[in-house]
């Protein structure tokens, strides 16, 4: 039996929705819409130090200014924290996870120590975590919780893979993909004050609401590769993956939420029309927009 699609557009309030966020927006919704199914909207709001109610506040209003509907409640994950703590529950009662004491200098001196050039994660922003605290023994680690050092909740990937064996996914332009989680090491998938990570919450949320296909930009196409595993070790259903072009401006630079002058809100004050939004997004052209 065919699953009924269902899409889901997923911004974080830490600012204001620009031309990104709408071509990301009507690319679910459209999916969605061509195939009689459903569009939902979440909210990702675990990061309390950055997420802001205005923020939020904004996201509806832009998006009921665009004349994007959405199908059931709007989920925010700040409030759902326990779903997510179950989950490491799991985790952590199979054995996959272990505490992190570790700051990021001292990682960075163990790969100088370790004398060879390092290997980077798959996004090439930082060295691979070295395992320093993989082998702390229950005691250590005790004890130093108990000194009320912080800490990162990583897993544990060589045990991880060792459970799941070989994994992979479908994307829609890519066709079948390899699985590759071990290219990120031994990922930080929660904090000590916050029981998720960006990786545990999308992939669990995805789950719980009934998500088919997932669409995002395809600078997001290597976290797919952790989602995928933590998906096997939490027995959670498989979407398809549709990972699109991201929206540039005339030089090729991607918009960004720093760029006020781009936000969908300034926009409409310059009394830009979501027609013309829609417009240009589609012919992947704005200057029309910045000269209104």
């Amino acid at each position: 039996m065919t699953r009924q699609t269902v899409t889901r557009f997923a911004p974080s309030p830490t600012g204001l929705l620009h031309l990104g966020h709408a071509f990301a927006a009507f690319t679910a919704r459209n999916l969605a819409e061509d195939a009689a199914g459903r569009f939902l909207l979440r909210i990702e709001d675990i990061d309390a130090a950055r997420c802001r109610p205005e923020f939020d506040a904004a996201i509806l209003e832009d998006l009921t200014w665009l004349g994007l509907d959405w199908d059931g409640l709007v989920r925010r994950q700040s409030a759902h924290m326990a779903d997510y703590a179950a989950a490491l529950a799991r985790l952590e009662q199979a054995d996959l996870i272990y505490p992190c004491f570790c700051t990021r200098a001292a990682i960075k001196a163990e790969i100088a120590r370790a004398g060879a050039a390092p290997h980077l994660s798959a996004d090439a922003a930082e060295p691979i975590y070295p395992g320093l605290c993989r082998t702390l023994s229950t005691t250590e680690r005790e004890d130093r919780k108990a000194e009320g050092q912080a800490y990162a909740l990583r897993l544990d990937m060589a045990a991880a893979l060792a459970r799941t064996g070989v994994l992979e996914w479908h994307d829609r332009a890519k066709g079948r993909v390899a699985a590759r989680p071990e290219r990120f090491g031994d990922v930080v998938i929660a904090r000590k004050e916050m029981p998720t990570s960006y990786h545990l919450a999308a992939t669990l949320d995805d789950h719980l609401q009934g998500v088919t296909l997932v669409t995002r930009g395809e600078d997001l196409f290597d976290a797919t590769h952790v989602h995928r595993l933590l998906q096997a070790l939490l027995g959670l259903e498989t979407p398809d993956y549709a990972h699109h072009r991201l929206v540039t401006d005339a030089s090729g630079r991607r918009f960004a939420k720093r760029d006020k002058a781009l936000t969908l809100a300034a926009l409409r004050a310059r009394g830009v029309t979501p027609q013309a939004i829609i417009a240009a997004l589609d012919a992947g052209a704005f200057d029309a927009l910045f000269a209104a």
